[in-house]
């Protein structure tokens, strides 16, 4: 590596971020990437530690080549990173946001120190690309002649749509909202990813030739069988869609809402797009019931909205400081993290059950009722004499998704003859690329669904998962597309 002894010279450093007393004022990004001469520290904490599991399957889902950017880095050769950092990972500055980098848990380093800092260093070298004018538009050197519909813009049907515009395939993207850009754009907020981050990226795109048409819902504004009569191949990458809802009495009073929605609303509002309502968390109690990322972002927006308390509820026992024994290295450890929307002030609360909304007469909410519980034999049981009461004028439910919204699109195809899986999720081959089975009258490979020309992707076929594990899997079903329709071309030619 860069410097061999370097893991034992330096210590780890964090990106600087403006004090939370002051983030909270406005709903912008609040940290600053290292400089040249941060970065080659960090990047000279990496060892030389034979076999690097954090780019194996345990460290990363797109197979960053992290040892060598962070030699390369240490050796002042920043474009070289940065085009390292690229052949894996079309989207760098996303991942270097939005991550929980499972890679830094993967460290070696991290056995018995604290990790490299791998997520800060990734985010660094993409943003001293675009600032370098580093990051440009890659075209196709050969057109192929065929053409691919990709249904949802987030992060795996961008990532698809880019690979395969690359190799040389006509791509059109079909976004039901009025922008492009999925979740990244309607679900994180603005102050964990700018929208800004995301439009320069989808610039390199149409100029390298993806051709994207919004406010489009397939399955409902186009029949969602003339795409696949239309384009030779279809990926369905629309994501996990359906929330998982908690249906208790009291759950039709006006102020309970799904944490989609509350954040959906408020980046809409940043944008300056037309909303036809608002849900304000104003001088309210604010409760979030669920304790996981899209719940710390619901904590972040309530407080730069203004609310008078907010409190983050989870059912779970709470996790431990230090790594448990059941998760043991590489592994994601399931241990206790406190996020930047945490630091800005929340009361979090575990192993409570949520049992009814109450509210007044004109059904609106006024309070939370709640109970300890024990997580015994898989099950909960709640703890006798401990209900209690929370006031609360909003609850914001982020208990997590449950499959892809099925009315319209998934309907259709359905009927059609694609199959779903046990958990609703659209039913693709697993493995790898290179696994499919070839036959005169039907291809099947890894990301392809029961219909012919129809593949899957991202959360709308693994389930709800990680950004990172979104991008791999639209790269991966990306690739298989490509090799589908090359051997169709193939056969064509042949004939």
């Amino acid at each position: 590596m860069g410097k061999p002894t370097g893991f034992m010279e330096f210590e780890r450093a964090v990106l600087k971020k403006e004090q939370p007393e002051e983030r909270v004022k406005h709903f912008k990004e609040f940290d600053s990437v290292f400089t040249r001469e941060e970065t080659k520290i960090q990047g000279a904490r990496c060892m030389d530690c034979g076999i690097p599991f954090c780019h194996g399957d345990t460290g990363c889902p797109v197979k960053n080549y992290i040892p060598e950017w962070n030699d390369l880095i240490y050796h002042g050769h920043w474009k070289e990173a940065l085009d390292n950092l690229h052949t894996t990972n079309n989207f760098p500055e996303f991942t270097g946001r939005l991550c929980p980098a499972p890679c830094e848990s993967a460290c070696t380093l991290g056995i018995n120190e604290k990790p490299v800092s791998i997520k800060a260093i990734e985010r660094t070298i993409i943003e001293k690309g675009f600032k370098d004018g580093n990051v440009k538009p890659r075209m196709p050197h050969v057109l192929s002649g065929k053409s691919v519909a990709i249904v949802g813009s987030g992060p795996a049907g961008l990532a698809a749509a880019q690979q395969l515009t690359r190799a040389g395939h006509s791509v059109t993207v079909f976004e039901k909202n009025e922008r492009p850009g999925g979740l990244l754009r309607y679900g994180i907020p603005d102050f964990k990813m700018e929208k800004s981050i995301l439009d320069r990226r989808l610039q390199q795109m149409v100029t390298e030739g993806v051709q994207f048409k919004t406010k489009v819902n397939i399955g409902v504004d186009i029949p969602a069988n003339e795409l696949i009569e239309k384009y030779d191949a279809v990926v369905l990458a629309g994501g996990s869609e359906r929330p998982r809802d908690i249906q208790l009495p009291g759950r039709e009073l006006s102020g309970v809402y799904f944490a989609m929605e509350f954040l959906t609303l408020q980046n809409k509002i940043n944008a300056d797009e037309k909303v036809e309502k608002v849900i304000s968390a104003i001088g309210k109690n604010v409760i979030v019931l669920g304790g996981g990322d899209t719940g710390s972002d619901c904590v972040g927006t309530a407080n730069r909205q203004g609310a008078k308390s907010v409190t983050q509820l989870e059912i779970m026992p709470m996790p431990p400081e230090e790594r448990p024994y059941n998760t043991p290295w590489p592994y994601w450890p399931l241990i206790m993290r406190t996020s930047t929307s945490h630091e800005e002030g929340v009361v979090r609360r575990w192993s409570v059950n949520t049992k009814e909304f109450k509210g007044n007469e004109k059904g609106e909410l006024t309070s939370l009722v709640c109970t300890e519980v024990n997580f015994e034999d898989g099950k909960f049981i709640d703890v006798p004499g401990t209900e209690f009461e929370l006031p609360a004028e909003l609850v914001l439910i982020a208990a997590g998704f449950v499959h892809p919204e099925k009315k319209g699109l998934i309907d259709e195809l359905v009927s059609l003859g694609m199959e779903l899986d046990q958990r609703g999720n659209v039913k693709a081959e697993f493995g790898n690329d290179d696994d499919y089975n070839y036959s005169r009258d039907n291809i099947r490979r890894a990301h392809s669904t029961s219909l012919e020309k129809v593949f899957a992707c991202g959360d709308m076929r693994r389930g709800q998962s990680l950004v990172v594990w979104a991008i791999a899997e639209g790269r991966k079903c990306a690739a298989s597309v490509h090799k589908y329709l090359t051997e169709v071309y193939s056969e064509e030619t042949k004939s």
